[in-house]
């Protein structure tokens, strides 16, 4: 039986790059599926939960849909890539629309770049949202690192940043004034606050590390 791949899908964004990416990617014979059904995302061997738009807005689409106890069924024991948004919510809160409750999948918050920027000193200044290219320094190794380069390009756009309470969750760090974190992992759980779809060599390549894993962390 071949491979399934399935892309959450929760009503907000466009996620035909996400899909062509990893159809482009992933080995012969694998089935990649956009799809809005919990029981999808429940059958398949690899599930990938991008996202945009606020977190309020996220975590509303997912608890009416069931796809929130879904994702929560998932990170448990299936290979898992958490994008952006996708990332965000598998913290426990996010200061975005004055606090949303989120997925709790790893201990910590999110918080948002105006407080840290806020406290720079002055003559820094840094626009909001994080916008384009930016480098990620491999803070710790992964499956899905290999192959790419320390300190490669990755395309962001977000306003708010992860904030992990453990810090052995870290497996990459930006810097945009304050050096915040853009990946974390545990176990067989990956989350990224870039683009990979949208970040050229380095993106594809963690997609096709992700499509080939299985789930262990050596």
């Amino acid at each position: 039986m071949a491979a399934t791949i399935a892309i959450v899908d929760y009503g907000m964004g466009n996620l035909r790059s996400v899909l062509k990416a990893l159809e482009h990617v992933s080995p012969p014979g694998t089935a990649v599926r956009v799809s809005s059904d919990p029981q999808v995302v429940r059958g398949a061997d690899r599930v990938v939960f991008p996202g945009q738009g606020a977190a309020a807005d996220c975590m509303r689409a997912l608890r009416r849909t069931g796809l929130d106890e879904a994702i929560l069924e998932a990170v448990q024991d299936k290979p898992f890539l958490g994008v952006c948004m996708g990332m965000q919510v598998l913290l426990e809160t996010s200061e975005e629309n004055q606090g949303t409750t989120c997925l709790g999948v790893f201990p910590g918050r999110v918080r948002y770049f105006g407080t840290a920027l806020d406290r720079l000193p002055e003559g820094r200044h840094f626009k909001i949202p994080h916008m384009g290219w930016n480098t990620i320094r491999q803070t710790g190794t992964h499956p899905l690192w290999a192959g790419i380069p320390q300190d490669s390009h990755f395309y962001f756009v977000h306003s708010y940043y992860a904030e992990p309470a453990d810090a052995a969750l870290r497996l990459g760090v930006t810097d945009y004034g304050i050096a915040f974190s853009s990946a974390l992992g545990r176990d067989n759980v990956f989350a990224i606050q870039s683009h990979p779809e949208k970040s050229a060599a380095a993106g594809l390549r963690l997609l096709e590390n992700f499509a080939r894993w299985d789930g262990a962390v050596p």
